[in-house]
Formats: structure tokens, C-alpha cells, sequence
């Protein structure tokens, strides 16, 4: 069975993308436009994320990947022409060359139109001049098809609650065909058969929601941020759509600063524990929330720690700091000392780097499972944005 109602149970299933020719396509010309902070070294950034996998692994987490289960979903008709009709816009690359690549990737086989939607293709790929004005007038190191570099971080295109999975709008024109991705994989994939669909499916209407901002603080209970990826709106939308199913009860929408260092709610807050959050210190005491309810109530905003634990019906919320200093929270909070994935209550995976919010972790009694996160760091993600929890106990 698949569903997650909190945060923090025991995790049994997560869904992985082990980094591949997708990021050997960054460079110093594109990595801005392809949202990396940097040019990662693959090799090094692969063996990062076997690491990662392997820690899940001996922690008794099944570890799927979406390359994996990408190529077995196209093996039905349907799904390939979802995926295509998303790859090859004509709005994009034009009606002729829309229409020459449609019938040349339709003959490719399953695994090989798997690497062509998460790698793309570039210009100079082509094998023939379809008489298009886009082929003759874009450079040859340019993309016909976009690659999907920020699959990486799997966090963001779906969200799975008790009894069935969200498939998110992303903000960001560089990430939204991962949507018809994840999509794919959750209608047409034998393992999801008959799984409800929460939200989405047009990628076209669907306001702004991803998964980074999306935290399940207990059963019912949500919290997401608002701010550069997900808008009020999709909040709203999502909040409704899940009040309708009785899979909440209550969502806190949690406005956020609308920059690079804060993009989801998850880069300054995480759960570690039942009753704890590890979360960046200078908004600890000026995060606020808005109250939604059943019935379009809203109420707030309120202080996001405060108004957590009533909703969550506890005494309070712990909060363990991000760094002692304000020097070196900056620096943790950027290096995604706050975006830790929880296996079950008081175990977390962590980067190994940020030493001191990882010290703060184990002096409040949780366990932190440290892994290498160098060259995965370069698209400003960590253990939690890099995993879609599928099932928790």
C-alpha cells in the first residue's frame, strides 16, 4: 500500500532519481537558466547519490527510481503520448520541427525515449535538416528539448498523502515538463494502478504548488509555504481538493521570502521528530501562518510555531536551531542544513557538512544519518528534496 500522513513515520517506500547525462548537459552558459548554482562533477555527484540510496536502503527503505519506472510506464501507448505531446510544443519548437521529431521519437524504444525526456536534446543532435525556421536559427549548443536537470529532486512534482498523490504545477518553465514525467508514472504505471489522483493534471490551469513547500506536520494536517514556487492560489486549490477528499482537515499557508536562499518552505524548516522541527533561527520567531479550514474560513496570520502544535494538537513544537551563530546558520541554512529527510521519529539523513546544526540534531536526541552532498549541493537541495516519500508506516 502507498500513502504518507506525516512527516516523520517510518519511511518503507521513496522514489529516487540517480543523476545522469541530464547534468553533464550544465554549463557555465546555462546553469542560471537551468536553476544550478554551479557545474556539478557528475561522476562524483552519482557516487553521492548511491550513497544516499545506500543509507536508505540499510534503514530497510524500498528505493525506486524514476528513470527506472519511466521506461516501463512507456511501455503504454498512452503514456508516450502524454510525454511527447509535453516534450515537443509546438508553441516551442514550432509545428514543423513539432511534427518531424514526433515521428522519429515515437519510433524509439522505451529506454531510449527515456533518455531523450530526461537528457533532451540539443541542436546539434539532430540528424537532419526538417526544414524548420527554429532548427536553421538556434545555435547548435542550444536545446530542442530542454534537459530536466532539477529531476534530481524528486520532493517537488508529486506529493503523496494518506490515500492517494498530488502530481504539482512547478513554477519554473526550466522544470515543468517534469510534471508529464511524474504524471506518467503515477496513471500509467502498473504498480500505481487505481491510485486517485489529488491535484493535478493540466499543467495549463493548475495554479503554482510544489512539493518542497508542502510539509504534513500529522495526519490532516498540513503545512505549505508560500512564496517563489508556490502561489496563494495554489494553496487555496490544493487545500480545497483535499478538504473535499477528507485527506485534511486544516492547512497552514506559510508565506515565505521570494529568493534563491528560501524557495520552499522546506529550506528553512523540516521535521525531525514528533513533536520538532530543525528550522533556520532568524525566522523561528517571525514565521507566520495562515489558518485554512473547511468551509473557505481563513483566519491569521498567527505565529507558525504557535499555531502548529494547537493544529497538531501538542503541547508545543520544539524547534532546534540551524547554527549557533548568525554567520554560520547563514551559511548551514544555504548549504540545506534545514532540509533533512526523516526515516522515522528522531532519525534523519543530513549533509555531513553543515557539522553544527548536525551537533545541535544530536544533542536534542536525534540521530543524524550524515551523507556527502558536494556536487548534489549545486542545485540547492538536500536529503529531503531529493526523495518523494511514497509510503510511510
Amino acid at each position: 500500500m502507498h500513502g504518507v500522513a506525516s512527516e516523520v513515520g517510518p519511511l518503507a517506500t521513496v522514489l529516487l532519481h540517480r543523476p545522469g547525462r541530464e547534468l553533464r548537459r550544465l554549463t557555465p552558459r546555462n546553469n542560471d537558466e537551468l536553476l544550478f548554482d554551479g557545474v556539478p562533477w557528475v561522476s562524483r555527484a552519482q557516487d553521492e547519490h548511491d550513497a544516499f540510496a545506500d543509507v536508505l536502503r540499510g534503514r530497510g527503505v524500498e528505493v525506486l527510481y524514476v528513470r527506472e519506472l519511466l521506461e516501463e510506464a512507456l511501455a503504454v501507448e498512452a503514456a508516450r503520448e502524454a510525454v511527447l505531446a509535453a516534450a515537443l510544443d509546438p508553441q516551442t519548437i514550432g509545428p514543423v520541427l513539432a511534427d518531424a521529431l514526433s515521428e522519429r521519437l515515437a519510433a524509439l524504444d522505451a529506454g531510449e525515449l527515456a533518455d531523450v525526456l530526461v537528457a533532451g536534446i540539443a541542436r546539434e543532435e539532430l540528424r537532419a535538416d526538417a526544414g524548420s525556421l527554429v532548427e536553421r536559427m538556434t545555435p547548435l549548443q542550444d536545446f530542442i528539448i530542454r534537459p530536466l536537470p532539477n529531476l534530481l529532486f524528486t520532493r517537488d512534482s508529486s506529493v503523496w498523502l494518506r490515500d492517494g498523490v498530488a502530481v504539482t504545477a512547478l513554477a519554473m518553465s526550466a522544470r515543468r515538463r517534469e510534471t508529464s514525467i511524474t504524471s506518467a508514472i503515477y496513471t500509467y504505471h502498473p504498480r500505481f494502478a487505481g491510485t486517485e489522483l489529488l491535484y493535478g493534471g493540466d499543467p495549463d490551469r493548475d495554479a503554482w504548488l510544489e512539493g518542497g513547500d508542502v510539509l504534513v506536520l500529522s495526519p490532516g494536517v498540513l503545512a505549505i509555504g508560500v512564496g517563489q514556487r508556490t502561489s496563494p492560489a495554489g494553496v487555496e486549490a490544493f487545500a480545497q481538493r483535499l478538504f473535499a477528499t477528507d485527506e485534511a482537515h486544516v492547512v497552514l499557508a506559510v508565506p515565505i521570502a521570494q529568493d534563491r536562499a528560501t524557495m520552499h518552505l522546506d529550506t528553512v524548516c523540516t521535521m525531525v521528530d514528533r513533536d520538532a522541527v530543525v528550522m533556520y533561527p532568524p525566522l523561528a520567531d517571525s514565521l507566520e501562518a495562515y489558518v485554512v479550514e473547511p468551509g473557505r474560513r481563513v483566519s491569521g496570520p498567527e505565529p507558525f510555531v504557535r499555531v502548529a502544535a494547537a493544529v497538531m494538537d501538542i503541547p508545543r513544537l520544539r524547534v532546534i536551531d540551524t547554527g549557533l551563530d548568525p554567520v554560520t546558520a547563514e551559511r548551514e541554512q544555504w548549504d540545506d542544513g534545514n532540509n533533512t529527510l526523516a526515516l522515522a521519529p528522531g532519525v534523519v539523513v543530513a549533509y555531513d557538512r553543515n557539522t553544527e546544526t548536525n551537533d545541535r540534531l544530536a544533542a536534542e536526541g536525534i540521530e543524524v544519518l550524515p551523507i556527502a552532498g558536494s556536487e548534489l549541493g549545486t542545485g540547492r537541495g538536500g536529503p529531503r528534496c531529493m526523495s518523494c516519500p511514497i509510503s510511510r508506516s
